[in-house]
């Protein structure tokens, strides 16, 4: 439901804006969205104790740093309409509609076992050319009993479980006798 809420917000923040624009918005609400992993800081901006003035203040002071009218208007009308409690939610939806703008996405390599970093290179490349589109890719050491490319941007999981190929050989054998 925040998503939603959040598309919303960001749809009529980003109106009109170039990628410089988009690009500045998403490091200041991540930034921002950071703060609320902060416990003393969430009891704050959620308490009904704190004045909607004193919360304004304190995430304009956050943001002060953005030098945006644009931006503290946000965050003004945020606070009006109580909705501070979905900054982080608008921080995720700002770095993916960012990500869509740039055609620049991040994604993970999941396996049990050392990949070359060459290799993960190459397959980045690889989902590049195919999705028309810039992929980096992080390697992830898990136990997971093979290859797994996720790119949750868009959508994409490519798996390559070596049980799966051993039972498929071994089926494919079986046919052949």
């Amino acid at each position: 439901m925040e998503e939603l809420i959040a598309k919303r917000y960001i749809k009529a923040l980003l109106s009109d804006s170039d990628i410089a624009f988009a690009q500045d918005v998403t490091l200041v609400f991540e930034t921002l969205a950071k703060f609320f992993e902060n416990k003393n800081f969430l009891n704050i901006v959620c308490s009904s104790d704190v004045s909607r003035d004193e919360k304004a203040s304190l995430l304009l002071e956050a943001v002060k740093s953005a030098n945006s009218q644009r931006v503290n208007n946000f965050i003004k009308l945020l606070v009006e309409n109580k909705r501070i409690a979905i900054i982080p939610a608008i921080a995720e939806e700002l770095r993916k509609n960012l990500a869509d703008m740039t055609k620049t996405y991040s994604g993970v390599v999941l396996s049990n076992t050392n990949i070359k970093a060459k290799t993960i290179k190459d397959l980045s490349k690889g989902l590049g050319k195919k999705y028309n589109s810039k992929i980096v890719l992080a390697f992830e050491k898990t136990d997971f009993n093979g290859i797994k490319v996720e790119v949750d941007d868009l959508g994409i999981e490519i798996n390559f479980s070596k049980d799966r190929i051993n039972s498929q050989i071994i089926e494919h054998i079986i046919k052949a006798i």
